[in-house]
């Protein structure tokens, strides 16, 4: 029979907490100098031991663990058994890995909420303007980019960039725009010397992409002509922060027949027009004009 009243394998870690709060530190009513008081030493510690499992996907014994981050293994070996038994951590023959509910949150977390937010406002304002698709791309690093949000224009046809796929960057207007970020040079290095080929006009050699890339760095923007999908036309403009970094992009996405038109110029102004507002609703920055 389970005792009820016998300690778990949290108890020690729980004693900490409440010596704690006993201690006063458990008030709301902080001056911000006093912040660091308030800190739980055994959470911080039990979130290293996380982030350090993260690294280590085909498990990790606890003795290395508690090496790895710099902690006795009695103290690693506490914060296990209370991880393990709320499902943060899980361990097979004495190798621990995260667990389930880890999973569980990390599918619940949404880095961009505040930014979908921000824009999704600002694409549907344009969308209605130019009666196409609009979507942005959030930058993640040198060549590695997330569709967080799109709105669709009122046509009956119309192209839909899906909210979280990515795409070819030698065979899509936001690649192209995120390589003409770099030096010939890093592009050279970066690409395979054969590039794969979506449609007869996708740029396969290197070679012709680069010079492309000179004319996407000379008029600040990029475009796609047939050249993932054929019929599909596609403008990206960037969106920078204040010191010129590209944190995101723009995009227009559409049929080939109406948005190669005569109304080109000003669909890119009006482009140019969102990125801007985007700029300011997520950065702060007004860029005017520019």
């Amino acid at each position: 029979m389970t005792e009820l009243n016998q300690p778990g394998p949290g108890a020690d870690v729980a004693a900490e907490a409440d010596l704690d709060v006993q201690a006063g530190n458990g008030s709301d009513n902080t001056a911000p100098g006093e912040t660091a008081d308030l800190t739980n030493k055994s959470v911080i510690k039990a979130t290293v031991l996380l982030s350090e499992l993260g690294r280590h996907r085909a498990g990790i014994t606890v003795t290395e663990l508690a090496q790895a981050v710099g902690m006795t293994r009695p103290t690693a070996f506490r914060l296990l058994l209370s991880l393990e038994q709320t499902g943060f951590v899980d361990r097979v023959d004495n190798r621990y890995t995260l667990g389930w509910e880890m999973a569980r949150l990390g599918r619940l977390a949404d880095p961009y909420a505040g930014a979908v937010a921000r824009v999704q406002p600002i694409l549907e304002e344009y969308a209605a303007v130019l009666k196409e698709t609009l979507s942005f791309a959030m930058v993640r690093e040198a060549l590695a980019y997330d569709v967080i949000a799109e709105a669709s224009g009122s046509r009956y046809l119309n192209v839909t960039m899906y909210v979280g796929e990515t795409y070819p960057v030698h065979a899509s207007a936001t690649g192209k725009l995120m390589l003409a970020e770099m030096s010939d040079e890093e592009v050279a290095e970066a690409l395979p010397k054969k590039l794969e080929a979506y449609t007869s006009r996708t740029i396969t050699k290197p070679g012709a992409l680069i010079k492309e890339l000179h004319a996407i760095r000379e008029q600040g923007y990029a475009v796609l002509d047939s050249e993932l999908e054929e019929g599909l036309f596609v403008v990206a403009v960037p969106v920078r922060d204040v010191g010129g970094a590209l944190v995101g992009i723009v995009s227009v996405n559409g049929p080939e027949q109406r948005l190669k038109s005569d109304s080109l110029p000003d669909t890119i102004e009006q482009l140019r027009m969102a990125s801007r507002d985007i700029a300011k609703a997520l950065l702060g920055i007004d860029q005017g004009n520019s």
